[in-house]
């Protein structure tokens, strides 16, 4: 077993101190804000230090590499993108803080989340249809670190799979503009140019999303072990955990409970950097 440390507020010293609790016998630089210690023992201690620290930690089993996916899945907003689309409608149609305030509770497991997303949504009815572009266009900004990210399973052929409970009118934009391989999301009914307050069809919860894991690495003939699943709420947790890695990104608690692993202060680049 590894134990994979990093963050922007990392200091060499954390990570000598690090290396003497877990008894590693070795110490590996990735690079300036991001260590490998090698064989090490777990310690219940280490938790607690790095996260007075706000130091990402996980304990990797040695040999696991990046090379070595076929799939890797992510949730879109406050994931890959750094918004929430929908709160971001919500702030054109005079209701962001009502709209955030469900979002928030929904994302913390508080609320069911069909429910929620159809009162959300019919909370926008009446709104253009022009808005979505207009929060495409002026808001929507990926997350620091996924380009890194992404350019590293286009080398390696890793899959993409970009799963959302939020919009297609942005996973089909985003999926044709950073060449993602699979989306699943939702659509939002509009008529005569404006939202209805409607979402058509069934909508995608969190056995949508893990259906749709479970189908794509089905269709790609890879195993568990092979896959990573990355979300930020409890809507992601089916699907995270049908993955031989899950990872909770700047995550709600319920999230970072269950994960194998937390990333809170390191950008999707940290995702990379887990693997050997």
């Amino acid at each position: 077993m590894n134990l994979v440390v990093q963050g922007p507020s990392l200091e060499r010293a954390d990570v000598d101190f690090l290396a003497q609790m877990a008894k590693a016998t070795a110490i590996q630089s990735i690079s300036a804000r991001a260590y490998r210690l090698t064989e090490v023992t777990k310690d219940a201690a280490i938790a607690s230090f790095c996260e007075a620290r706000r130091i990402d930690h996980a304990w990797m089993p040695a040999g696991r590499r990046f090379a070595d996916l076929k799939l890797l899945a992510m949730d879109m907003d406050s994931t890959l993108i750094t918004i929430e689309c929908i709160d971001e409608l919500g702030d054109l149609a005079d209701k962001k803080a009502e709209i955030a305030a469900i979002t928030e509770r929904a994302m913390r497991g508080e609320l069911d989340f069909p429910a929620s997303l159809r009162r959300r949504v019919g909370a926008l009815a009446g709104l253009e249809e022009s808005s979505l572009l207009r929060v495409y266009e002026e808001r929507v900004k990926l997350t620091p670190g996924a380009e890194t990210l992404l350019a590293a399973c286009k080398r390696h052929g890793v899959k993409l799979l970009l799963v959302s409970g939020g919009f297609t009118f942005f996973t089909e934009r985003l999926k044709a503009r950073l060449g993602l391989d699979y989306t699943i999301s939702n659509r939002l009914e509009i008529a005569h140019g404006r939202l209805t307050g409607q979402v058509l069809g069934n909508i995608v919860d969190a056995e949508a999303k893990a259906a749709k894991f479970r189908s794509v690495l089905a269709e790609l003939g890879a195993r568990k072990e092979q896959s990573v699943a990355i979300g930020d709420g409890a809507n992601d947790l089916r699907m995270m955990a049908e993955a031989g890695l899950s990872i909770a990104f700047r995550a709600k608690p319920v999230v970072r409970a269950q994960a194998h692993c937390a990333l809170t202060w390191t950008g999707l680049d940290g995702v990379v950097t887990l693997f050997e």
